[in-house]
């Protein structure tokens, strides 16, 4: 939800649909509730609804189809433009909404996202500092994630893949089995990514949902035997998001050609990366930078745990 014109069409089309930001200016005014049944993770149904931020359908969400707009809703995500002249009136919409979901869906996760940060004053961390603790203020003693994003940069992925794990059930049990992957391979780290939106599910790195990019007690501390250190290296903090946004725009340009993407295998000087198919609906990347292990023992790691994966994902849904 949010209002007109705040980009929430514009970012579903991207993180769903594929489409290049550039494109986006295509898209019309959504009008009162555009419904979307994504399949996500091959058997885990979404059910997105796009709510146009028109006064008149924002008035009819609040009165008359409230019980219908907050029923049953699992996440609630307002898109706030950064840009905005008309906050006060936006304010009172999301607390509105709050009110309604407080009623129908009290256990709702509640994500917010500052948008099109890209046009926000400089210095950027400031202004959008300022407008999270707005939001904050605003929220009450109501629990909400407040992201800044953009369609043109990662910021979008990384506050998308943290919406996406509110929504896998027992996902720690997928982290859990990375980490074991990890030590097996003596990897740096390993990511696992949804195959069609490419947002990550799950690391070895990251010890919950809300902590992706973070850095858990090393195995030797937690009792589980040695494994390349990854505080030893200086590795991106948005390198996930950042690794979502570049395969997206690369199976773009690979659609453009009508060719098919399948597999990726970097050999740098400092590191070595593996991506390639872990399940019929995800992908994996093996950052190495042990140089005595090679790209073909990675791979024969990963396809020997297919299996296995196929058989977490398959119970981590049917939690």
């Amino acid at each position: 939800m949010g209002a007109s014109g705040s980009g929430k069409t514009s970012m579903r089309s991207l993180i769903f649909s594929n489409r290049p930001a550039s494109l986006t200016a295509r898209l019309g005014a959504t009008i009162d509730v555009e419904q979307n049944h994504v399949r996500f993770l091959g058997d885990l149904i979404l059910n997105l609804w796009d709510c146009g931020g028109q006064d008149a359908f924002m008035d009819s969400y609040l009165s008359t189809q409230r019980p219908t707009i907050f029923q049953q809703v699992g996440v609630l995500i307002y898109v706030f433009d950064i840009e905005t002249q008309e906050i006060t009136k936006d304010l009172e919409y999301f607390r509105d909404c709050l009110e309604g979901l407080r009623q129908f869906s009290p256990d709702a996760a509640i994500f917010l996202l500052v948008h099109k940060m890209d046009l926000a004053r400089e210095p950027k961390s400031a202004t959008f500092d300022s407008k999270k603790k707005e939001l904050e203020d605003a929220s009450g003693d109501i629990k909400v994630s407040v992201f800044g994003t953009s369609i043109y940069d990662e910021s979008l992925y990384k506050a998308w893949s943290h919406i996406v794990h509110t929504l896998i059930p027992n996902a720690a049990v997928l982290h859990k089995h990375l980490s074991i992957f990890a030590r097996a391979c003596n990897a740096t780290e390993v990511i696992l990514f949804e195959r069609t939106t490419f947002l990550v599910i799950a690391t070895s790195s990251s010890p919950s949902p809300h902590t992706i990019g973070t850095v858990p007690p090393t195995s030797e501390a937690r009792g589980e035997g040695p494994i390349h250190d990854i505080n030893a290296h200086q590795l991106d903090p948005t390198r996930y998001e950042r690794t979502s946004e570049l395969i997206k725009a690369f199976k773009y340009c690979c659609s453009r050609v009508r060719g098919e993407f399948h597999t990726l295998e970097m050999e740098l000087y400092d590191f070595t990366a593996v991506l390639d198919e872990m399940t019929r609906n995800t992908y994996v990347m093996v950052i190495v930078h042990d140089p005595h292990i090679e790209t073909a023992a990675v791979k024969i790691n990963i396809r020997l745990a297919r299996r296995k994966f196929e058989e977490l994902q398959g119970d981590s849904l049917m939690v």
